[in-house]
């Protein structure tokens, strides 16, 4: 590139021009260097500092685990190796122990059915036995075994007879041997007697235990039921509690807003009076102001009232002495008269200018006094005024938190008296849920108790009959059996009301229970009293619309 030459001062080339020279220059490819694969990579694995070494160390391991692990599948499945013979052992225990714990299973069950069955069997004798100790089924009894009795008797009352009518020739042998049996059928009898008065005994403990355990049952729900209501009685108390808190809370509230409305009504009073006082105090300053200023001018009139009076006599005085002296110097005084005259009047219209000045200043002066205090007058009237407003913007401010605060105590009370009223409501809903679940209930085990008393006066009608059955065909006197399988549950002679025969007693001292006296005159009267057809009933009692 050629040098520029230039008069003067030379010029170097720039970096700009130089920069675009050399980017415009091609590459020179004897000065480029082309390098092999293998040094390429070896430049840059140096720059990416890798290392060769732990890379291929890193491969074999990879390379090692991976046949460790494939070869570790391959023997796996073998059985000749220590490991499978081991897994195949491990593989016939695990069966083995799964027939095993099958095998008691099964065991598990039968024992589980036997209990079952056992348990069951328990069941019913526990049952029977309860069966055979209730009241009707211990009268069947007892009227069996007074069966049992008047067979015996009137076995006893023949054999009496036989042993009469029989010849006195009699063996004694035979006698003996009639004997000996009475004596064994009377200790069997003695025994039996003896096993039954035993299992009545175990029963009737059994009984005592159910009874005690039901009593203490009882306790235990009267206890949670006293728990209940004192609980209920507790929250009711802090209801209360807390409603009388709410209460005094709000009176409290009521007699802190009266107190503070109080004192601001006292403090507005101290206010407007001592505003009073500063508006007096200012006004006995205004009325002595101006009782000084006016006689600051009065007595500034009669000084000049003096002073005009003093300087018309020292005229007067000047001009006698001209006209005395005038005579004798009338030419040569002439100028000084007239310019201590000049002089005179000079000085007195300096004097008049200055004290015209001063009355100026002063009349500013009290024109400004007058102004400031109109001004401070009328700032202090504005200032009442907002304090005025602002008192009564207070007022309104604390008439609407108060007003707010009454509404809300209402909403609150309206509120409050809403949720007694949804829970009186909610407690009168349940209370009548309660009555009608206890009602429904009621008839439930009223009606389930029917049917239990229809179940068990079939079953026991049928046990009666199989009894009744059995002594008939053992030629027994089943009257007593008949009178005790008689229909209806309980111990009195009076009707069967819906399986019940209840008692009637006598109403004296003694509370015998009354007979049963069954004709024809009480079947009319039972008709009387009895109503089976309404409209029939409705015309005996006249009842004819």
């Amino acid at each position: 590139m050629a040098s520029v030459v230039q008069h003067g001062r030379r010029r170097g080339s720039s970096k700009r021009a130089e920069e675009a020279s050399r980017m415009v220059q091609p590459t020179d490819l004897r000065q480029v260097t082309v390098l092999t694969k293998a040094e390429w990579l070896r430049i840059k694995d140096e720059l990416n500092q890798v290392n060769k070494d732990k890379e291929s160390m890193r491969e074999a391991v990879k390379q090692r685990e991976a046949l460790h692990l494939q070869s570790k599948e391959v023997v796996k499945l073998w059985s000749n190796t220590i490991a499978g013979q081991r897994q195949k052992k491990l593989e016939a225990k695990k069966i083995r122990e799964q027939t095993e714990e099958e095998k008691r299973k099964l065991i598990d069950i039968e024992e589980a059915k036997y209990q079952e069955q056992k348990r069951k069997e328990a069941i019913e004798k526990a049952k029977t036995q309860l069966y055979y100790q209730t009241d009707r089924v211990k009268g069947l009894h007892r009227a069996l075994l007074l069966t049992e009795v008047l067979k015996e008797r009137e076995a006893q009352i023949q054999l009496k007879q036989r042993k009469k009518s029989a010849s006195k020739d009699v063996d004694k042998e035979y006698l003996e041997m009639v004997k000996t049996k009475e004596d064994e059928a009377l200790r069997q009898e003695q025994e039996k007697a003896l096993q039954k008065k035993l299992g009545r005994q175990a029963v009737a403990e059994d009984l005592k235990n159910q009874i005690k355990d039901n009593e203490l049952a009882k306790e235990r729900q009267k206890m949670e039921n006293r728990k209940d209501g004192e609980e209920i009685q507790h929250l009711k108390e802090l209801y209360q509690w807390e409603r009388r808190m709410e209460a005094e809370q709000q009176a409290k509230q009521k007699r802190n807003l009266m107190q503070a409305h109080l004192e601001h009504l006292t403090n507005r009073d101290i206010i407007r009076a001592t505003d009073a006082q500063k508006q007096e105090a200012e006004e006995d300053q205004r009325k002595l102001f101006l009782s000084a200023k006016q006689k600051m001018m009065k007595l500034r009139k009669e000084k000049e009232k003096q002073l005009f009076s003093e300087a018309q006599m020292r005229r007067e005085q000047i001009m006698v002495k001209l006209t005395a002296t005038q005579q004798e110097q009338l030419d040569s005084e002439e100028q000084r008269i007239a310019k201590a005259v000049a002089e005179q009047k000079a000085k007195q219209a300096q004097k008049q200018r200055d004290e015209e000045e001063k009355r100026a200043a002063m009349l500013k002066s009290i024109a400004a006094h007058r102004e400031s205090m109109r001004q401070e007058k009328e700032q202090r009237d504005k200032i009442r005024q907002q304090n005025t407003r602002d008192t009564l913007q207070a007022k309104r401010e604390a008439d609407r938190i108060f007003s707010e605060k009454q509404q809300l105590k209402a909403q609150k009370i309206r509120e409050d008296g809403r949720k007694l009223q949804d829970f009186n409501a909610m407690q009168t809903a349940e209370k009548s849920a309660r009555h009608h679940q206890l009602k429904r209930e009621e008839y439930a085990f009223e009606a389930k108790n029917t049917e239990v008393i229809a179940e068990e006066e079939n079953q026991f009608q049928q046990y009666s009959r199989h009894v009744i059955n059995a002594a008939a065909e053992a030629q027994r006197n089943v009257f007593p059996l008949c009178k005790a399988a008689r229909e209806g549950i309980g111990g009195g002679l009076g009707p069967n009301f819906s399986g019940m025969r209840p008692s009637y007693l006598a109403q004296d001292n003694t509370g015998a229970q009354m007979p049963k006296y069954v004709s024809s005159t009480t079947q009319n009267v039972k008709k009387l009293h009895e109503v089976v057809d309404i409209e029939d009933a409705k015309r005996r009692l006249g009842f004819t619309w």
